[in-house]
């Protein structure tokens, strides 16, 4: 079974739901009626627009079965995860976004959903995720700066997500932030041409060098878009541990890292496989955005990968991992 591993949905029926009832969440506010609305949190501006192939069911349904694709695993979009709102409005707005996705999960047997967690509070985060993991979520997906901008992976303040994460022994599927904070990035689309990968860097190299990974290391970590310039900069990140010995070691934590094959091109996809190994690297695609791969078997099918390989990266790890019944989908 070829397992698609990212994916974004924002449910129609929770848009629904906030146009039938907009005093739901004081602090939510829905813009626009039109096919492409707008959200704003906690007073800020209001964020893009929610293209309406995030909500299709048809047209993923269709779009599926044109890419190959078997299965797909979906997270929320981190532009509305509201990670911005405060308290009690943050632990159910995640809760209110993962009821929407368990409906259309239920609603394409094709799609199995990663919750989404306030993240902007770690208890309140690892109540909701094991709220999740209890309803039957695969793991969850979050976002690289769990203050909506800014803050780190390895904030003090998240140790209880992660506890409860390792001793739940979930997938988390790490994903960037849209904005990134370096103005350099106004222009040429840089934020999802350079952006991305820059946030995923330094997001995760954080916790390479904090040690978080064998602190928390019952959980699973997947990071999004072959996990930015990490295997790339391994060899910097061993030296700058040499240099640094109190540093924990990165070259162990990375090996306990999985990543997706969103990179289009197949030597960074080999390169990928002889740093990390094939045995963590799963499919994705990054549906439904103009970056992501519209074809993302095309990618799997161009690199010089062992048939054990391609068996792995196309939905054996991702089966593993997830815990994927085989004889699902459809």
């Amino acid at each position: 079974m070829i397992i698609d591993t990212h994916a974004h949905v924002v449910p129609v029926t929770m848009l629904d739901a906030l146009r039938g009832n907009p005093r739901l969440f004081p602090s939510v506010q829905l813009h626009g009626d039109g096919a492409a609305p707008r959200l704003a949190f906690a007073g800020g501006a209001p964020g893009r627009p929610i293209q309406p192939r995030l909500a299709d069911l048809a047209d993923r349904r269709d779009w599926l079965k044109r890419a190959r694709v078997d299965h797909q695993l979906v997270g929320g979009w981190t532009d509305v995860y509201g990670y911005e709102l405060s308290g009690s409005e943050a632990a159910d707005w995640a809760r209110f976004y993962n009821e929407h996705m368990a409906t259309d999960a239920a609603a394409l047997p094709a799609l199995s959903a990663l919750a989404t967690v306030p993240l902007q509070d770690g208890a309140l985060a690892a109540r909701v995720l094991e709220e999740a993991l209890d309803a039957g979520f695969k793991g969850a997906m979050i976002a690289t700066q769990p203050k909506g901008t800014g803050g780190n992976l390895d904030d003090p303040d998240l140790d209880p997500f992660w506890a409860l994460a390792a001793a739940r022994q979930a997938t988390i599927f790490v994903h960037p932030h849209y904005l990134c904070g370096d103005e350099r990035l106004a222009g040429y689309d840089l934020v999802n041409a350079v952006g991305r990968l820059s946030d995923s860097t330094l997001a995760i190299a954080r916790l390479l060098f904090s040690g978080h990974l064998t602190r928390f290391a019952g959980m699973t970590l997947v990071i999004a878009h072959g996990g930015g310039a990490l295997p790339y900069a391994l060899g910097r990140f061993k030296r700058n541990r040499a240099i640094h010995p109190d540093y924990a070691d990165p070259e162990a934590e990375f090996h306990r890292l999985y990543f997706d094959t969103v990179l289009f091109e197949p030597l960074a996809l080999r390169f990928l496989c002889d740093v990390a190994g094939a045995d963590k690297v799963m499919l994705g695609s990054d549906y439904p955005f103009g970056i992501g791969d519209p074809e993302p078997v095309g990618v799997v099918d161009r690199t010089l990968l062992t048939a054990a390989e391609r068996a792995q990266i196309l939905g054996g790890n991702a089966a593993r991992v997830f815990h994927i019944d085989c004889a699902c989908g459809g």
